[in-house]
């Protein structure tokens, strides 16, 4: 039996999220008359780390602070709204727009349907020439929870919107009818673009061309997300810091064999997260392995004159024939169609 990994003590990790941000998922305990002990210690976070001013905590913490939060108080808008969001409201509106063909179509179906969970705020989508945005309208005093409800609003519309389409949506520019606060900084790297505060209301804008953008997601893919749904909502999207992206460089390197096991080493995590974050991603490790052997194997296919048997090699498999089935299964061609039409399908 291989010896169990120990996980990594949450507060080693770079601490970034201010504790602002932590006081105000304790506020809305406090709103409700319950204990916050048991989200703080499933989050690693001691009563210390809460008192002193300026204070940050990693952004995995305050994940799973949240994450905590939402279920204990079966609110997935802790402490925002006049009345709760049961936990999976949100997912509700995600499966609402996972059907539409365009990411305008899906964005606009979800501030539509917003209005079904609360009328405290609204949201709404209009397109300028060529410039796209999101607005919120307050239509209720939000509180000492204002900040948390706008910038996790925001933040989650740009979160899903990018995963939707499997791209960084690049933003123009985001506005808070906010003071600047002391922890500006946060806003800069959640949300990459000009941040303007003391605006009129929370809005975003991006160019209107994304609008037109087919989503890339299916329902399958939505399902998995959902079950580990705060990444994706509160740290920015790039696919850079997709766990997939980063098994796919491990894998390229010709000649390298990895395994699970191998992988999951290298990348710091038990093999069960890896398999089960890859799924949140909508991916999985044989996908994965596949992708990189037919990309490889398509490469020799094309640059160079090797035989199929040691094409079929270099990317990992024992015979031809074997080869020869997988690579069809792959790309619709046999090697040596792929070889002759010079790849075109």
């Amino acid at each position: 039996m291989a010896p169990q990994r120990t996980p990594t003590p949450l507060w080693h990790l770079p601490a970034r999220t201010p504790v602002a941000l932590v006081q105000a998922v304790v506020q809305a305990y406090a709103q409700r008359g319950l204990d916050p002990c048991g989200a703080l210690i499933k989050a690693q976070i001691t009563p210390k780390d809460i008192q002193k001013p300026g204070n940050h905590v990693t952004a995995l913490q305050f994940e799973r602070l949240c994450a905590a939060a939402m279920q204990e108080l079966d609110d997935e808008a802790p402490g925002w709204f006049s009345r709760r969001l049961p936990w999976g409201s949100y997912g509700m509106l995600a499966r609402a727009s996972i059907s539409a063909p365009t990411l305008g179509v899906a964005l606009a179906r979800w501030c539509r349907h917003h209005r079904l969970l609360t009328e405290d705020v609204t949201l709404s989508l209009t397109q300028h020439g060529d410039q796209a945005r999101l607005d919120i309208a307050e239509h209720r005093d939000l509180g000492v929870l204002r900040e948390f409800a706008l910038l996790s609003l925001l933040r989650n519309v740009h979160g899903l919107a990018s995963w939707l389409v499997d791209s960084h949506i690049a933003l123009r520019s985001v506005q808070f009818p906010l003071a600047v606060p002391p922890h500006a900084d946060l806003y800069a790297r959640l949300f990459p673009g000009p941040v303007q505060f003391s605006a009129p209301h929370a809005a975003l804008t991006f160019d209107a061309p994304y609008l037109q953008l087919p989503l890339r997601r299916d329902a399958p893919a939505l399902d998995q997300m959902l079950r580990r749904a705060l990444p994706i909502m509160v740290w920015p999207y790039r696919r850079d810091r997709l766990l997939s992206h980063r098994v796919r460089r491990l894998l390229q390197p010709a000649g390298s064999v990895h395994t699970a096991d191998t992988l999951a080493a290298q990348l710091g995590l038990s093999t069960r997260s890896l398999h089960r974050q890859l799924a949140a991603e909508g991916s999985s490790l044989q996908a994965l392995k596949d992708e990189v052997r037919c990309a490889r194997a398509s490469v020799l296919l094309l640059r160079t004159r090797q035989p199929i048997a040691r094409v079929a090699r270099a990317a990992g498999f024992a015979s031809d024939k074997s080869f020869a089935r997988a690579f069809r299964q792959w790309t619709g061609q046999t090697p040596q169609e792929h070889r002759q039409q010079g790849g075109q399908a």
